[in-house]
């Protein structure tokens, strides 16, 4: 079956059959070694659209994996809204150092999400206003042949940046409805930025929501802190396909992250990709779930091409890195996993 990358990661995306599936990373993919080969890198890369779109490319330039894809982090969003955030390593994603509202569950005392900038403002500026330019870069250079991905923030995630995640988790026990004050006031800018993100080129939209893993809040929590919102915010994007990634063992909550009315959902290495397959039942395409830390970054090739297999055999859509990959991955694990992919047949 002779396909394009595009086409091939597109006829996934709508669960068309297919002699293999793409490998295509939807989560971050920049690493060191391609940093160092296409000459750009973080951090100046979470900063300019030029190198932010050179990096974004490379995962398909340098290893054949069927996508490209940027931006390298969930800070961006979080910085353009106040948030301090340190963005200066190369070997490193930037890192929330200080959160610009007063949210305490333990007193009562909580600022006034008002106070938030309008969605039409956050678009202007920042590494936001760069990821979007990204974009049309990117459509630009490898559109014809690639789908273009595009990652952003989920809404609950990143009202935690702004109140403190830990406080936020407390205050779903303590005072939910004051976190659902935070994470209504911020699905506008989401869902604004997840359009715009569309409109400039970008094919696939990939959310991710970490603070809505079971390993912060209980399953049961999962629609009323995360699912509502994302319905909303990336469900809803028009013209890109929409997949959300949770980190964690997610075997619980996919129901709920299918119930959000995604294209697709993206899961870790957690958990068990047959028990995955069988579960989503095809209701979505299933992105994943090779382990990002063991075994592409402490792994060998021969480990890579094991597990990647595995998902392959257990009925992904896409075969991706089940999280964000480690900067410091070796370029011969990122090679064995799209080698791997392209070798194999149903």
């Amino acid at each position: 079956m002779s396909m394009t990358p595009r086409e091939r990661v597109i006829s996934a995306m709508k669960l068309e059959e297919l002699d293999r599936p793409p490998v295509a990373i939807f989560t971050q993919a920049a690493t060191i070694g391609q940093m160092d080969t296409v000459g750009a890198a973080w951090p100046e890369a979470h900063k300019s659209a030029e190198l932010m779109a050179k990096l974004g490319t490379a995962q398909a330039d340098l290893f054949g994996f069927e996508c490209v894809r940027a931006p390298f982090c969930l800070t961006a969003e979080a910085e353009r809204l106040g948030c301090k955030v340190q963005v200066e390593k190369k070997d490193a994603a930037p890192m929330i150092k200080e959160h610009p509202y007063h949210f305490d569950p333990m007193s009562g005392e909580y600022d006034d999400p008002a106070a938030l900038m309008s969605p039409e403002e956050f678009l202007k500026d920042g590494r936001v206003a760069e990821a979007i330019k990204a974009m049309a870069l990117m459509k630009k250079s490898h559109g014809e042949n690639y789908c273009i991905v595009a990652g952003n923030t989920g809404p609950f995630t990143l009202a935690g940046h702004m109140i403190n995640t830990e406080n936020m988790i407390f205050g779903m026990m303590m005072a939910p409805e004051e976190v659902g004050k935070w994470t209504a006031a911020i699905n506008p800018i989401v869902k604004a930025y997840t359009q715009a993100l569309s409109d400039a080129g970008a094919d696939v939209i990939q959310m991710s929501e970490p603070s809505a893993s079971t390993d912060m809040i209980a399953p049961d929590m999962f629609e009323d802190a995360a699912g509502m919102y994302v319905r909303e915010s990336l469900a809803s994007v028009k013209d890109a396909f929409s997949v959300l990634h949770i980190c964690g063992d997610t075997y619980p909550v996919l129901d709920g992250m299918i119930g959000t009315g995604v294209t697709g959902v993206s899961i870790e290495e957690k958990v068990d990709p047959f028990k995955a397959a069988e579960k989503v039942a095809k209701r979505a395409a299933l992105v994943g779930n090779v382990g990002s830390v063991k075994p592409l970054f402490q792994g060998t090739p021969e480990e890579v091409k094991a597990a990647a297999i595995n998902s392959a055999k257990a009925g992904f859509s896409v075969i991706s890195s089940g999280c964000g990959v480690a900067p410091a991955s070796p370029d011969a694990n990122m090679k064995a996993l799209a080698d791997a992919i392209k070798a194999f047949k149903y």
